[in-house]
């Protein structure tokens, strides 16, 4: 018989979770202000609430840590990571920062100002919060695939170059100081961009003089779903896939915390030396020295270990095998989801799920509170909440998705772990008509309020 799969990894370190009761739950949600960020990580069975920082280090990135240079400036740590993004990416400048926030800040911070136009693929919380705190506007230009989630695409992270050129022909090019590529593209379910799209976006952007630009904190999870779906690149690696889609942008951030796979890190890299000296201005004043930027030196060499772990094939698979076996379990339940998977979680359609709950009462969010209490099960809304309000009119954004995103954390979670996930959502399935009412707003922030709001029961 053909051997079954198995995960190309074993287990040396547990950690111990604890079995609440539903009583607690709905206690503890109640105390958060039903939001899930509020809540304590020991009040969370499995937490699904993202996939940043939140993996599991192999032993080869834990003697890292103990390798590690904390020299302030010039490190060895420093150096070890420069060279693997030099070989990886073929990039000639690096900057490291804390995290990807923190590298669009400094980017941005270089690129972007008052009144700029920035188009690309569903750009992520993030990234349009510092494009409107500088007074600037995202324009989505995602294909219109990526907004039918029971329609198959093998690309829905793509971008519409029909849309993107009627941005270039309205705006002037000094007006568009950059175009955002995200790979892969998490606001629209954590969906690919094809090796084709990539390649033409670049060309239109250089033939209107604007700077592609990646979001890259899932670059190798979209590099595998290239080598799988996309004619012409079965029999390349990941590492050379890789490289051929850094060869068509002017520059990246990475949030590291994802296809790096470490708790903390991240950073920009660039072609040209002009902008990378800019940027280290602003580098060296929110981040640190330009050889640490705002982390240890151990963190600096588990990232470059990381790097060369999540381009492996072998483990690609393994990660991305475990997204879809959840997303089958779902389906095989009827339950709603973006399909097909993407690289990083299953994307549950609120909309769907719940159609007779009013979207002023945040369907999304709704039923991500109703999985934490049937089963201890922490997700994060991507939908009205998290679109924000129109920095304008300052009206709710009611976006064409409305989804319950459940981010897997790398090497964490077994496939039991899946089924009793799966198991949760199909008890909130079987009595989804008697959900009618959601939540409103009784505090936000001005921007980002996903992350602080505070809501109560309609």
């Amino acid at each position: 018989m053909e051997l079954p799969y198995a995960e190309p990894y074993k287990m040396k370190v547990i950690e111990p979770l604890y079995r609440s009761s539903r009583q607690e739950r709905e206690q503890w949600i109640k105390e958060a202000r039903y939001n899930l960020f509020n809540l304590k990580s020991e009040q969370v069975f499995i937490d699904l609430l993202t996939d940043s920082g939140t993996g599991a280090m192999s032993q080869y990135q834990w003697s890292e840590i103990m390798l590690g240079d904390e020299s302030y400036a010039g490190s060895s740590s420093f150096f070890k990571l420069k060279n693997v993004i030099t070989q990886l990416l073929d990039m000639p400048h690096f900057l490291p920062t804390h995290q990807g926030r923190a590298a669009e800040n400094v980017l941005f911070s270089a690129l972007i100002k008052e009144g700029d136009i920035v188009p690309g693929n569903s750009h992520f919380d993030t990234t349009k919060g510092h494009i409107e705190y500088r007074k600037a506007r995202a324009i989505d230009c995602t294909i219109d695939e990526a907004c039918n989630t029971s329609e198959f695409h093998p690309f829905k992270g793509n971008i519409d170059l029909e849309k993107l050129e009627e941005v270039f022909k309205k705006y002037p090019s000094d007006k568009i100081p950059l175009c955002i590529i995200t790979v892969t593209c998490n606001t629209s379910g954590g969906q690919p961009v094809s090796m084709e799209n990539i390649r033409e976006v670049s060309a239109l952007c250089h033939k209107y003089g604007v700077m592609p630009i990646f979001d890259a904190a899932r670059f190798a999870e979209n590099a595998y779903f290239i080598k799988t779906r996309e004619q012409g690149f079965e029999n390349k690696t990941i590492k050379e896939i890789v490289k051929e889609m850094f060869s068509y942008v002017e520059g990246a951030t990475m949030s590291s915390k994802k296809d790096a796979i470490v708790n903390i890190g991240g950073f920009i890299v660039l072609r040209d030396k002009s902008l990378f000296d800019k940027a280290s201005v602003f580098n060296i004043m929110y981040e640190g020295y330009l050889t640490y930027g705002g982390l240890a030196g151990r963190d600096l060499g588990a990232l470059a270990q990381g790097l060369m772990e999540g381009t492996e094939f072998d483990y690609l698979e393994a990660r991305i095998g475990q997204v879809a076996y959840l997303g089958e379990k779902l389906t095989q339940s009827g339950i709603p989801i973006q399909v097909p998977t993407g690289g990083h979680a299953v994307f549950v359609d609120a909309k769907k799920f719940l159609p007779n709950l009013p979207k002023e009462e945040y369907q999304a969010q709704t039923l991500a509170i109703e999985l934490y209490i049937e089963g201890g099960v922490r997700g994060v809304e991507i939908g009205t909440l998290l679109a924000d309000r129109n920095p304008v009119t300052r009206e709710n954004r009611y976006p064409q998705l409305e989804l319950l995103r459940l981010a897997l954390p790398r090497r964490v979670y077994t496939n039991n772990h899946m089924d009793y996930i799966a198991a949760a959502l199909k008890n909130i399935w079987d009595r989804r008509e008697s959900i009618t009412k959601g939540f409103r707003i009784t505090s936000e922030a001005p921007i980002m309020r996903h992350f602080t709001v505070e809501l109560e029961r309609v």
